[in-house]
């Protein structure tokens, strides 16, 4: 069945965009903690989390309906995702440390599974990373306008950034002759070990001095 090289990255694509669902659905969740939502609200963020990027990035690419609509494994990926979160209780509101590392793994994860959707539907490599960066920061955008926040793309200055690296990495790797499984696991290490460490490091792009009155 894997002798077929398409065939194979298209299995690594779906494996990549559920993987990273569930993850930013797990985000999603533990967002709907933080702010003290019901199970509903818990479950819609975890929907809105796990798919708003991988929505836009199919609509963009003319692959419709998008795959969150069509396929079942998307939606049960959220729906256990937000629902296991609740089911942790109060608990869940004091993993703040855990939630910028889901978020981090689920950027990595989405970057990369958008930019391997994107080669495959035929675009470029500067168009593919584009769009890998777009389903990376999509779900979290959305996330969070939900929850009344400020979107850490926003706050965060290495967040996109990060996700645009795993990306040309991705595209880098495959170049360079690397098999898809592979150029897609070291792409998604690139943007979560270079958003994680902006996170400890406190790296941040220069902002406009405050000045007096």
């Amino acid at each position: 069945m894997f002798d077929d090289p398409q065939l194979l990255s298209a299995q690594v694509g779906v494996v990549l965009d559920v993987l990273g669902t569930f993850v930013f659905a797990v985000s999603g969740g533990l967002v709907a903690a933080r702010a003290r939502l019901d199970v509903f609200g818990f479950v819609v963020l975890a929907l809105a989390a796990g798919c708003a990027g991988g929505v836009v990035r199919d609509l963009l690419i003319g692959d419709t309906p998008p795959a969150a609509i069509t396929d079942w494994r998307y939606a049960a990926a959220c729906v256990v995702a937000g629902l296991g979160v609740f089911a942790l209780g109060q608990q869940s509101v004091r993993v703040t440390d855990g939630l910028r590392v889901v978020d981090a793994v689920g950027l990595g994860i989405f970057a990369v599974a958008g930019t391997v959707k994107s080669l495959e539907a035929g675009l470029g490599d500067a168009a593919s990373i584009g769009l890998g960066v777009l389903t990376a920061i999509g779900g979290g955008i959305v996330r969070d306008l939900l929850s009344g926040t400020v979107p850490v793309v926003l706050r965060a200055d290495i967040y996109a950034v990060a996700a645009a690296a795993g990306a040309f990495a991705l595209v880098l790797a495959i170049h360079l002759g690397q098999p898809m499984w592979l150029a897609a696991i070291g792409g998604a290490a690139v943007t979560t070990t270079l958003r994680l460490a902006a996170i400890h490091f406190a790296w941040q792009a220069p902002r406009q001095r405050e000045t007096s009155p």
